[in-house]
């Protein structure tokens, strides 16, 4: 098997993780509430529990990416972590008390934070022009997660046996279901999955082997000025030492370049102007999607009576316009550039909060016109999602260190998970008072607008400003 079928078939298995993660999230979600309310759980417990997931998603994301960076793999990352997602789920599954499911979504939580690790594979094993489809391909495959998910619940709930000393039924279900399946899982990553060479080394090999075959006789030059770039863009430390020579000065020398580097990245580099920028973005994106989740329900419910079944059927189709997007946002991101994409997603999204304002905070006429604003309302959120979702990540992972990767996608997951918190939080308590909900989303979206403008100049690969800059001055 070649490195371009290893790599398909790596790129097909991550797929796989985050259509698991989609699938979790819809199978959990719809059952939790009535699951807490037969252990006699207070209401609060429904926020503590949907909250736990991504708080330890959150803590742990940065120690998964830092962990990948420092082993340049993420094999062993994933099969680890999925541990604590089968484990997490057969505590759900059990659920002797609301303690015990509390925990069991924390415990899942940690197995979710693997997923800075999986980015920093991604930006390490792809080309920066290919980078934004492939992302936009993976986060389709959690959004197809999240409408297959419900399918799975039509015949969860019809579950009512006994497994031993367990009680299986639609409220346990998902639990056991969703272990089964992360197990299974455990044997396609062992089978599917290699941590494949990344893109950068692969050239830096080609070209030290090169250089090796023609100065053969020679000893190389340690102040030369070919040595400290291979040296500086090699991935893996192992393949740096093998470009030198086999003195020890070499090497220490190798050492002293990457150290800096290495701490210059995990400090220096987050605050930089368009890193802030692109980590407000992640922000600012979830804030609002997870607020908007939180407040479509209880909209539906109070201007449309919508039951269990039109929700589901909303939702359906919410999910089909999502994937649709990820796909269109996958072929535009080959013919513009990721910058481009953000700026146009962050245009919609503004329009479609504005709409809401105008339609939805205060409804008027008769039922047909109040669905038809709300449902165009929906359609323009849902339309700038993709756009600012995929240029975002894109953006970040070429405006941050490649070596330290892992460590940097852990920090912007960790932010998003900080906003998959607090959105829910803000949006539960303004559900009556719409205008400060949706005011207060408009406010956050205009702010991310301008500092996307001001720093648009920023907003692009290092190598391809400093050549811009090369060329503007040699004009």
């Amino acid at each position: 098997m070649d490195n371009l079928q290893r790599r398909n078939l790596t790129f097909l298995t991550i797929g796989l993780i985050f259509m698991l993660n989609g699938i979790e999230y819809a199978v959990i979600l719809p059952t939790i509430w009535s699951y807490l309310q037969i252990l006699e759980a207070p209401t609060y417990f429904l926020g503590l529990g949907l909250s736990a997931f991504s708080l330890s998603g959150l803590l742990t994301g940065p120690l998964f990416g830092l962990w990948s960076d420092r082993s340049q793999t993420t094999k062993s990352i994933i099969l680890f972590s999925n541990l604590f997602e089968i484990a997490g789920n057969f505590m759900y599954f059990i659920g002797y008390s609301k303690w015990l499911l509390l925990s069991s979504r924390l415990v899942a939580g940690v197995g979710a934070g693997a997923g800075s690790s999986i980015f920093g594979f991604l930006t390490r094993s792809t080309k920066p022009e290919e980078r934004a489809g492939i992302f936009a391909a993976i986060m389709a495959c959690r959004q197809a997660g999240l409408l297959v998910g419900p399918a799975f619940n039509l015949f969860l709930r019809l579950c009512d046996f006994k497994l031993g000393p367990f009680v299986v039924n639609k409220y346990t279900s998902p639990g056991i279901f969703m272990c089964l399946l992360w197990v299974l899982l455990q044997f396609v990553v062992l089978a599917l999955y290699w941590d494949v060479a990344p893109i950068s080394s692969e050239e830096d090999t080609v070209m030290v082997e090169m250089k090796q075959e023609d100065d053969e006789e020679e000893v190389p030059l340690i102040g030369s000025d070919e040595e400290p770039l291979h040296t500086y863009r090699a991935v893996n430390a192992d393949q740096s030492e093998t470009s030198t020579s086999s003195g020890m000065q070499p090497v220490d020398s190798a050492s002293m370049v990457l150290k800096p580097f290495k701490s210059f990245s995990a400090s220096t580099e987050l605050l930089r102007e368009e890193v802030l920028v692109l980590l407000t973005a992640q922000f600012i994106t979830l804030f609002n999607q997870t607020a908007l989740e939180t407040m479509v329900t209880p909209l539906t419910q109070r201007l449309f009576s919508f039951g269990e079944l039109s929700n589901s059927l909303m939702y359906s189709l919410c999910g089909v316009e999502v994937i649709l997007g990820f796909f269109f946002v996958r072929w535009l991101s080959r013919k513009v550039a990721d910058r481009v994409v953000l700026a146009v997603g962050l245009f919609i999204c503004c329009i479609a909060c504005i709409w809401c304002l105008i339609f939805l905070c205060n409804p008027r006429g008769g039922y047909g016109w109040k669905l038809s604003g709300f449902i165009i309302g929906v359609f323009l959120q849902l339309l700038g999602l993709p756009f600012v979702a995929v240029s975002q990540v894109s953006l970040f992972s070429k405006v941050t260190a490649e070596k330290t990767q892992g460590f940097s996608q852990g920090v912007r997951r960790s932010v998003g998970g900080l906003a998959t918190i607090l959105g829910p939080l803000w949006a539960g308590g303004l559900t009556n008072n719409l205008y400060i909900m949706l005011g207060g989303m408009l406010a956050l979206l205009i702010m991310i607008t301008v500092m996307t403008g001001l720093s648009y100049g920023r907003l692009t690969e290092p190598r391809a400003v400093q050549s811009a800059q090369s060329s503007d001055s040699g004009g």
